[in-house]
């Protein structure tokens, strides 16, 4: 049986030095700390190309179902090709607090640097860039060519573009694809420069034995250009407008429910071109990681359907979706492929059906395993009624920290907890630790730990409070907190538990000394 265990850490919140974390030797440092912290996994957070407003930029809301975000693209990389001076970087200003991504100051200042870079770059005599367009035409083309028209017109949602370009005509794309030739160039360098930067990432974290969690999002974007390319693949009217939006129904914790604002596919549609654009997708997600983690897996069995235009999800239905019909379709095309699928919130019989079905290894959360009133211990979440099949995390990236989630609990359910690890500890000083042990030690194949949870970080350090959009998606690492220290309380607590990525701690102690016996392994 193999058991590993992971990190989960957003790229944004990587301790880089201009503003947000990005394909730099901040990155390359954190690859070498899991290493050696005999770590398996890097779970990251969607690499999107995300809304460029200054506001704080959702990854679950990006322009492109394939595009990645220039924000992540070395600015470190970008001198030392010599496309950037050094003091032209110093001399902008990312924001004033290390640890905290600063999503307006990005808009401002690190996209002019961008296209400095590319105005210095002779991209076409780049066979690389070349042969990047080129094999990438099918998303690539139709992408760029949004996002200038977009910056055209003043960053205005498609929606509210004339006629002929919102509507996709031809005529119009030949139009627009001649005037802003040297912007549509300039998207199509930044896609290029993602793309080698983090292929470079990934190759490096491969190399020793980490391999990447991507994250895909059910829905794409309103205002986004697959919506825009592709009308047909979702529920629109005749003018291209939402008929219905994705969201949830109300619930104990939203009176009127969450309108995400999403369009919805046609699932009929998808069913009768073979699900070519998911297949394509999932294909295209193998290329950038090693195991794709599928959000809002309850979507694939049932959907929530509210009408464009409702302020509420009060009017909001439940409609079918595709089921096997189309993870039959992706394991015909693609073979088996390593997923997880979030089946987190309400979990109904037709949830727990199409995860048994897919054999996909679903998502146990420890923060939804203790309530005081299950005294009989049948809540699914709790450690003991795992199965293997399964990925344990101490939270999620919706999830308060485990030290702030703990500190928030009442006197009951904190006996309850004490109760469950017989622990007596009143202080819970450590109980971080503790939750994080129960969830290394359960059954479960694969165990992610966020990196605030090792830490022991309060709630100050939370990624994202669903239904909420301020103050999101900015946590960061500061320079120095991940130490050498922490790694070795890591591997420790990873070994002691049977999770140990051996073949990383084994290539490691190998390149420290190369002469070492190979009989002594």
């Amino acid at each position: 049986m193999k058991r590993f265990s992971g990190v989960l850490l957003s790229v944004t919140s990587l301790p880089s030095k201009y503003g947000i974390g990005c394909f730099d030797k901040a990155a390359y440092d954190f690859v070498d700390w899991l290493e050696k912290s005999g770590q398996r996994y890097w779970q990251i957070l969607p690499l999107g190309s995300t809304s460029h407003t200054g506001a704080f930029d959702s990854p679950y809301q990006a322009y492109s179902a394939f595009a990645g975000s220039p924000y992540f693209i070395s600015l470190d990389a970008l001198v030392e090709e010599g496309v950037l001076k050094q003091e032209e970087v110093d001399a902008v200003d990312f924001g004033s607090d290390p640890g905290k991504v600063d999503y307006k100051a990005l808009f401002e200042k690190r996209l002019p640097l961008l296209h400095k870079a590319y105005e210095r770059s002779d991209v076409s005599h780049n066979a690389g860039f070349n042969a990047f367009c080129a094999e990438n035409f099918w998303w690539l083309d139709d992408y760029a060519l949004f996002m200038a028209v977009r910056e055209f017109f003043g960053g205005a949602g498609w929606t509210q573009w004339p006629e002929d370009i919102r509507m996709h005509y031809g005529p119009a794309l030949d139009y627009y694809r001649g005037k802003l030739y040297f912007e549509v160039e300039f998207q199509k360098y930044l896609q290029f420069k993602f793309y080698e930067q983090w292929s470079a990432l990934k190759k490096y974290a491969n190399d020793r034995h980490i391999l990447i969690v991507g994250d895909m999002p059910i829905y794409v974007s309103p205002d986004g250009s697959d919506v825009w390319a592709q009308p047909e693949m979702f529920q629109l009217d005749e003018q291209n407008r939402p008929t219905q939006i994705a969201g949830c129904p109300p619930d104990s914790f939203a009176a009127d429910g969450q309108v995400w604002g999403n369009p919805l596919y046609r699932w009929d549609y998808h069913k009768a071109t073979g699900y070519h654009w998911w297949v394509t997708r999932m294909w295209y997600s193998y290329k950038l990681f090693d195991m794709v983690r599928l959000d809002h897996f309850r979507g694939f069995d049932e959907y929530f359907a509210i009408p464009a235009g409702s302020a509420t999800a009060k009017d909001g239905h439940w409609e079918k979706g595709p089921g096997m019909d189309l993870f039959n379709t992706l394991k015909w095309k693609l073979g088996d492929r390593p997923v997880i699928a979030e089946d987190l919130g309400l979990l109904t019989d037709g949830v727990r059906q199409l995860v048994k079905d897919s054999g996909y290894p679903n998502m146990k959360v420890i923060q939804f395993a203790y309530d005081a009133a299950d005294i009989g211990g049948a809540n699914e979440y709790l450690p003991h009624n795992y199965t293997n099949n399964c990925v344990v995390y101490t939270g999620t990236h919706d999830n308060e920290t485990i030290s702030g989630w703990f500190a928030g609990l009442g006197k009951e359910n904190k006996e309850h907890i004490r109760a469950y690890l017989r622990d007596q500890d009143t202080a819970n000083k450590w109980m971080y630790k503790k939750l994080i042990d129960l969830a290394m030690m359960c059954c479960a194949d694969t165990c992610i730990i966020p990196m605030q949870d090792w830490l022991g970080l309060d709630n100050s350090a939370r990624m994202n409070t669903p239904g909420t959009v301020d103050a999101n998606w900015s946590w960061r690492l500061l320079p120095g907190q991940v130490t050498e220290e922490l790694g070795e309380e890591v591997r420790n607590v990873t070994k002691r538990f049977g999770r140990a990525n051996w073949d990383a701690l084994n290539a490691l102690e190998k390149r420290q000394d190369p002469g070492r016996n190979k009989n002594e392994e």
